[in-house]
């Protein structure tokens, strides 16, 4: 299952998962605007891949529960220190992924409908915290562990519910739900306090305070979050090919100094001339030719590698292979056309093509874990800065008068992702991605027909 938010104004969050079948192949295509002008002249598919996509693989339940079973045996003694933190961590680290994603899907504007998601929202997170403050380990380093962990907690739970609070309408048909989530904000801050998680410079300063929280959140992250290696494939093969253009031209070059030595005679101006016209072809068609022949030998082969290490064993758990390349809608999977639809617009655009092959050994994993969860961020600046500033005129007629409006110019940018697990049919995705020079304003799922695996429900 593939899922698509928001991460910040220009980000797009996609989520994957690898499961029991320990493989799992990705084909996203994102489809630009032609009148963007994005190319690879413009922008480079590595210089893209090294600015714009960001990744971050993890550990993952199914079973919520599963650390705080494993925090009762810890106990007892019957689980190792180890274990039980990276448990921990886990649980919080789902937790706050959960929250961020509750609290960003709370988009309606009615009031009850309003009432019913903060509730939801409010409801859950308290059931979590409370079943996490029940199992508090008795070892004294287990149970500084468990404070770093319900400090952050506490305070990124307090963060959310004011936000929430910060973008609420400033009516009074609001009042009560804006009270209800001041009021259990400030019982956080009272229940960090009352155990002396922090010191009162720290509470008194919200730099300092954020800096800490964000030591805390790495904390959280590092016995869960793999270790990645990163190796850009095929440098020896670049430099075969920049060795053997090279060498191509000079012969080229050396032929037609012989022959022009031959005709024009001993050094002349008319030959001296003739020579600097060869090397500055030579110059002209040396890079074009590196490139092109890079292109022909690469063609198909993968980009990058990223080898997975566990945080605490440091052993190898899995591999990725990565591609990314510009396409045309012609040599597209008929598939991807048929969900795209061949019209005149689409002829026009700039197809990106990001393709993965993850393989991941289920047997090396931390004792109690079989899958892994990627998020992976796409950072749209770099196509949001081809958008031209302004805003477009519109007349309007209203009752027999005519108004004149200013309307942003917005872009849309569609998404379709292959997914394949290798244990059943590919499924297949897509969405519509509304962007503006600043933000991303929208992000809208489009069904499928039955026929190409639509989302599921």
């Amino acid at each position: 299952m593939i899922t698509v938010d928001k991460h910040d104004a220009v980000t797009l969050k996609m989520a994957t998962q690898v499961s029991e079948s320990k493989e799992l192949d990705l084909d996203v295509y994102l489809f630009v605007p032609g009148e963007l002008g994005l190319g690879p002249d413009i922008l480079s598919e590595v210089e893209f891949y090294l600015s714009s996509i960001h990744q971050k693989r993890a550990y993952y339940s199914n079973q919520m529960h599963l650390p705080l079973v494993h925090s009762r045996l810890a106990q007892r003694g019957g689980l190792s220190s180890t274990q039980y933190r990276v448990s921990l961590s886990l649980y919080a680290y789902q937790y706050v992924v959960a929250l961020d994603k509750a609290v960003n899907n709370i988009k309606t504007t009615d009031e009850a409908d309003l009432s019913d998601e903060v509730d939801t929202v409010i409801e859950l997170s308290i059931d979590i915290l409370k079943r996490l403050r029940r199992t508090i380990p008795y070892d004294e380093s287990l149970k500084r562990y468990y404070a770093n962990i319900d400090n952050y907690l506490s305070w990124y739970t307090e963060q959310k519910f004011l936000s929430i609070v910060s973008g609420l309408p400033r009516d009074r048909d609001y009042a009560t739900i804006k009270e209800r989530l001041i009021t259990l904000a400030e019982k956080e801050q009272a229940h960090r306090a009352l155990n002396h998680y922090n010191s009162d410079k720290a509470d008194n300063d919200i730099t300092r305070l954020s800096n800490k929280m964000r030591l805390l959140r790495r904390l959280i992250e590092h016995p869960i979050v793999l270790n990645e290696k990163i190796i850009s494939l095929g440098k020896n093969v670049q430099r075969m090919v920049k060795g053997g253009a090279t060498g191509f031209i000079m012969i080229f070059v050396t032929i037609l100094a012989v022959t022009a030595r031959d005709y024009l005679g001993e050094i002349t101006a008319s030959f001296i001339i003739a020579m600097s016209i060869l090397y500055a072809i030579r110059e002209i068609f040396k890079d074009e030719m590196r490139e092109w022949l890079w292109r022909w030998v690469r063609k198909g082969k993968p980009r990058w590698r990223r080898h997975y290490f566990d945080p605490s064993t440091n052993k190898q758990v899995g591999q990725k292979y990565e591609w990314l390349d510009y396409t045309k809608l012609a040599e597209l999977p008929d598939t991807i056309q048929a969900i795209r639809k061949k019209r005149i617009v689409q002829r026009e655009e700039q197809i990106l093509h990001y393709r993965s092959k993850v393989t991941m050994s289920t047997s090396r994993f931390l004792s109690g874990y079989e899958q892994t969860k990627e998020t992976m961020l796409f950072d749209l600046r770099a196509i949001t800065r081809l958008m031209d500033k302004g805003s477009n005129k519109i007349y309007v007629l209203n009752k027999g008068q005519v108004s004149r409006e200013r309307v942003e110019k917005r872009h849309l940018i569609n998404l379709i992702v292959k997914e394949n697990d290798h244990n059943s049919a590919p499924r297949f995705y897509r969405w519509k991605v509304v962007l503006n020079r600043s933000k991303i304003v929208d992000i809208e799922a489009i069904p499928l027909p039955d026929n190409l695996h639509p989302i599921d429900s």
